[in-house]
């Protein structure tokens, strides 16, 4: 788990096409290469190969060994008898490893029994407000966004199908109504306009706010949704960028294209503050906001998108989470490989113009890092939940699935 005004330039917007599958609930893995082939002006961060199918067999076999053991681990003693993933975060654990699970072993992982005991999990979870979460929880948002990324994977299996279909279209009216906007007596003028939080913050910030927007993507909400519109309005105000949706006071005080944690209830950054009261930018957070502005519809080439691309360059690391050294590490990973998937970056140069094989370097990354055990875990940092064994070999294998895909 970590910490999650109108814009000032229209985006560009396209959009994506849908896979066609049994559930109108399925997940839309092909909509991001839609939005970028009608794109030809490519920031100065990236380099793109011409053909990723290309990539090594040697690769894509490293990637099944280490997912293979990473799922036997929560397999065999990840799961409580009730079915659940560290069962004391509600729905959300239980989620991300159901998810992870399903990435990679398709259609046919639903058949596995420890599938199915989670989904059984899941479905127990729904509230009669269709938020899909433990009761008494203070992260609803987050618990009902995890909930929905692992129903509507679970409903590409044929013989689930619309299984999912009530339980998914209540999730979708509760996160839209839980989001911070008028029915909050926020209007748009306000710094927590658009935005999502735990719910047990009285604010909202950008890593939920980049759950719900992933979340409401895969119910089939496309860019020009209100919900979606409404969400990158308070994305942007998280950006260190002036005069391209940040209006706050915040906007031109570091100006390095980044993102921090919330503009909201006086602004926060987990990686601190410059002396002249700005906020700084950080890792997870600037993948975190380039992986919303794609999903919220904006192209390669919005200087929004080129702006976190150049902080991204100039930031280029797997040592650590920039800003914010080892907290939060495996989130980052995590953000990291789904932000340049979607972004369609194969090779990324760094400040120095060394070009980077994104996927090799997280594969290399997590190779060495996995346990004995088949698990992972932060050993360097327990902040934000990262000495659980279960959420962090989940983000690892949510990151493997867009390192192989």
């Amino acid at each position: 788990m970590h910490h999650a005004d109108s814009v000032s330039a229209t985006p560009s917007i396209a959009q994506p096409p849908r896979r066609q599958t049994p559930s109108i609930w399925c997940n839309r893995l092909g909509r991001i290469a839609a939005i970028f082939a009608i794109v030809t002006v490519i920031p100065p961060a990236t380099t793109l190969r011409a053909d990723p199918a290309d990539r090594s067999a040697d690769l894509q076999q490293r990637i099944d060994q280490m997912a293979n053991r990473g799922i036997e681990f929560l397999r065999a003693r990840g799961q409580a008898d009730d079915g659940s993933f560290s069962g004391e975060t509600g729905a959300a654990v239980t989620a991300l490893a159901v998810r992870a699970i399903l990435e990679h072993r398709g259609t046919a992982g639903t058949n596995d029994p420890v599938v199915r005991k989670a989904l059984k999990y899941l479905e127990d979870m729904v509230q009669p407000d269709g938020g899909i979460y433990r009761k008494g929880s203070l992260h609803r948002n987050y618990e009902t966004s995890t909930a929905v990324m692992a129903l509507v994977k679970a409903s590409e299996d044929p013989n689930i199908g619309d299984r999912y279909n009530s339980q998914l279209q209540r999730a979708e009216a509760f996160l839209k109504d839980i989001q911070w906007d008028q029915g909050e007596g926020t209007e748009s003028d306000d710094t927590a306009y658009g935005g999502a939080g735990y719910g047990s913050h009285s604010r909202p910030d950008l890593s939920n706010t980049a759950f719900l927007i992933e979340a409401l993507r895969e119910l089939d909400n496309g860019p020009d949704d209100e919900s979606i519109r409404k969400a990158l309005t308070f994305v942007l105000r998280t950006q260190n960028l002036d005069g391209q949706g940040n209006n706050t006071e915040f906007a031109d005080k570091i100006g390095d294209g980044g993102f921090y944690y919330t503009p909201a209830a006086g602004g926060q950054s987990k990686a601190g503050e410059t002396d002249g009261g700005g906020l700084r930018s950080y890792g997870s957070m600037t993948y975190a906001g380039l992986k919303s502005m794609i999903y919220a519809g904006l192209t390669r080439d919005d200087p929004r998108v080129v702006a976190a691309m150049n902080f991204i360059r100039d930031n280029y690391t797997l040592d650590h989470n920039p800003g914010m050294g080892a907290q939060g590490l495996y989130y980052y990973y995590h953000t990291f490989a789904k932000a340049l998937a979607a972004a369609g970056v194969e090779v990324l140069d760094d400040a120095e113009g060394k070009p980077h094989d994104w996927r090799a370097e997280l594969v290399n990354q997590l190779e060495s890092s996995q346990q004995a055990d088949g698990s992972w875990v932060n050993d360097q940092s327990e902040r934000w939940m990262e000495g659980d064994r279960q959420l962090v070999t989940a983000y690892v294998l949510l990151a493997l699935a867009e390192a192989k895909r």
